[in-house]
């Protein structure tokens, strides 16, 4: 009988001898994604009206990128149109299912992310979320695919223009499902590696198996929004990822073909998708700090916030009972201003205790 640490031992090997090639400039740009998310100051701390803002407009573009990958034809402005339950009557119906079904979940995910499991279950049931609208998949939402199934890339125009793989087969399916979350959830409880490699790992394999008859693409990018917020890259809400992965389609499945077509070989090598991967990923990190520049600033501070930031135009060094005093905003409201300017390295701070100011940069 294999004991648990056994088990859990076997797990570590393999994932071990799948990164044991990386070349270093994979690992430079997961210290860079790190760098920039260290950047990140906390949606709570800027302004909630601003962010939600741009949390609907990533759900459109993320919503008509997704679903485009996989065959829709929708624009962003026709996705807009269907969630606010205008017909468009020139689109099947199809299309204009599988784009409220990605909104809704999509939705869900950024607004619930941190009370929700990462489990089999919650696999399936994203599925059966996924699909819900879908007249065609009302026969197996939730389950394992029961037939063969085929990967395939589609052209702008949404039409099929090859194959490329044949994945798991459907017998086999519930079984490496089983280990891959299990084996997933291991390594990021067990901190041992960076949950960027992780993460990267578990869905190079998942699009491998690609366990439903249906929306396996589709899942596995609402996956990556699970998984990387609840790692703590908090920023995927307000920057589409997968707007990044339909502008590089092409390179998106290179990558993983290049990868999967070594699975169950002795020399297992996931580097060209890691390259893709974290590639994307440091992209969607740079347009995250970007909202935070000078230029967009303005746009998502509160009015207090705001105020005290304008404050800083007027006078060079302040402390904070004099900013409080001249903007008419309480202290303890003033201290948290000066803590998000801090964090956006819109001010410096200058001596400490009773004699601390700040002043602009």
């Amino acid at each position: 009988m294999i004991t648990k640490i056994q088990k859990n031992s076997t797990i570590t090997d393999k994932f071990s001898r799948r990164l044991s090639n990386i070349p270093a400039g994979i690992i430079s740009k997961i210290a860079k994604i790190d760098e920039l998310k260290g950047n990140w100051v906390t949606g709570a701390q800027l302004s909630p009206q601003a962010l939600g803002r741009l949390k609907r407009s990533v759900l459109i573009t993320s919503t008509g990128a997704s679903t485009r990958i996989e065959g829709v034809k929708l624009t962003d402005e026709d996705i807009e149109k269907v969630m606010q339950g205008i017909n468009i009557q020139k689109f099947a119906d199809r299309d204009k299912q599988e784009v409220q079904g990605y909104y809704e979940l999509l939705e869900n995910i950024f607004n619930s992310w941190g009370s929700l499991k990462f489990n089999e279950s919650s696999v399936k049931h994203f599925h059966k979320e996924l699909l819900k609208y879908s007249d065609k998949d009302q026969g197996h939402l939730g389950d394992y695919k029961f037939g063969e199934n085929k990967v395939v890339a589609y052209d702008q125009e949404g039409k099929e223009v090859g194959i490329i793989f044949n994945p798991t087969s459907p017998y086999l399916t519930p079984k490496e499902m089983m280990e891959l979350i299990g084996s997933t959830n291991f390594l990021l409880t067990e901190k041992k590696y960076h949950p960027l490699l992780i993460i990267a790992n578990f869905l190079v394999e998942f699009l491998a198996i690609h366990p439903f008859q249906d929306g396996n693409g589709r899942i596995s990018r609402i996956l990556t929004n699970l998984l990387l917020l609840q790692s703590g890259y908090l920023y995927m809400p307000y920057v589409s990822h997968e707007k990044l992965v339909e502008d590089n389609k092409t390179d998106y499945y290179l990558a993983l073909r290049r990868s999967q077509k070594t699975f169950h070989t002795r020399n297992e090598n996931i580097a060209p998708w890691l390259d893709f991967f974290f590639t994307i990923l440091l992209k969607q990190s740079q347009s995250a700090i970007e909202l935070l520049s000078k230029e967009n600033i303005e746009k998502i501070l509160s009015e207090k916030q705001l105020a005290v930031w304008k404050f800083f135009e007027q006078v060079d060094v302040a402390g904070t009972g004099k900013i409080a005093t001249e903007t008419n905003i309480p202290r303890p409201t003033v201290k948290q201003a000066l803590e998000v300017l801090l964090k956006l390295k819109k001010i410096e701070r200058i001596g400490q205790g009773r004699s601390t100011r700040y002043k602009k940069i």
